[in-house]
């Protein structure tokens, strides 16, 4: 497996293999790589027989009170994963790589990056936006491969994509989950025991909204309230500071507008504090 950290070898490597009439995947990443990332890993190079991994803590993402400087970093564990997956390339450049001393130029999908996450965390999906433009434009790959725990992200990449005419299909894996129900963050690190045990809460509010809309119940207020209640009462239970909500809510996936009677393929989402830990979880309705 190589390690490149320029976007002319990244660009040099991917249209190679497209010579030899190979189909390239990227994998974008910000690194503390887990068992989530290798499913996606695993997927690109079911999908592709060129696949490229990227390793990027991408700083425009982060406010200025959050967590940047110290995201979990595991370079060498993280290749290791990469390449025992089917990577074939680690993509890992400086910051000055992505962003050139004066660069200016930044991708700001109009409406989507007010909403879900970009509401609470203003400034996150432009930063998303710009670096997986930059990513995708240095690849040039057929298929990119996101997790479905980034629902939101998501739908702001598949925006952008049509929007700009990008000829990459976005791809969107399973959430993956611990055996207790906790979906996989590389920010999971950060919980002591009785916060992981805490947000559990909110894995079961969400089987709580996939039971009732199983059951027939399509009011976004019901839904909404059932995993507002549920969060409350697991949370009185923990001897910790209570889980603070950011948001919970019902939307079209592809605007992230609210919608109050849900339809199947809507989004269902929800963002929490757990101490200090902003943690997100979602289902799509069926």
């Amino acid at each position: 497996m190589q390690i490149l950290s320029t976007v002319a070898e990244l660009r040099t490597w991917s249209r190679n293999a497209r010579t030899t009439a190979k189909s390239v995947a990227l994998v974008p990443t910000m690194g503390a790589l887990h068992a989530g990332h290798a499913s996606l890993i695993r997927a690109a190079a079911a999908s592709c027989n060129a696949v490229a991994v990227s390793i990027f803590v991408n700083p425009t993402q982060f406010g200025p009170q959050e967590d940047f400087t110290r995201y979990p970093r595991s370079f060498e564990a993280d290749c290791a994963l990469a390449e025992a997956e089917g990577a074939h390339v680690v993509f890992a450049p400086a910051v000055e790589e992505i962003y050139p001393p004066g660069a200016t130029t930044f991708v700001d999908v109009e409406g989507l990056s007010q909403r879900l996450d970009g509401q609470s965390r203003p400034g996150h999906f432009r930063g998303v936006a710009t670096v997986v433009a930059k990513l995708l434009i240095a690849a040039e790959p057929d298929r990119a491969f996101f997790g479905q725990k980034d629902a939101a992200q998501v739908a702001l990449l598949r925006r952008m994509v049509l929007d700009l005419r990008l000829a990459t299909e976005i791809v969107v894996c399973p959430i993956v989950r611990d055996p207790d129900g906790l979906a996989l963050s590389s920010r999971n690190v950060y919980l002591t025991p009785a916060q992981r045990t805490q947000a559990l809460a909110l894995s079961r509010a969400i089987r709580q909204v996939e039971s009732l809309a199983t059951q027939g119940e399509r009011r976004a207020a019901t839904l909404i309230e059932a995993a507002k209640a549920l969060i409350a009462t697991e949370h009185n239970s923990v001897a910790e500071p209570a889980l603070r909500i950011d948001y919970i809510e019902l939307v079209d996936w592809s605007t992230l507008r609210p919608v109050e009677i849900a339809a199947t393929g809507n989004l269902f989402a929800l963002a929490a504090y757990v101490g200090p830990t902003r943690l997100i979880d979602n289902t799509i309705l069926d």
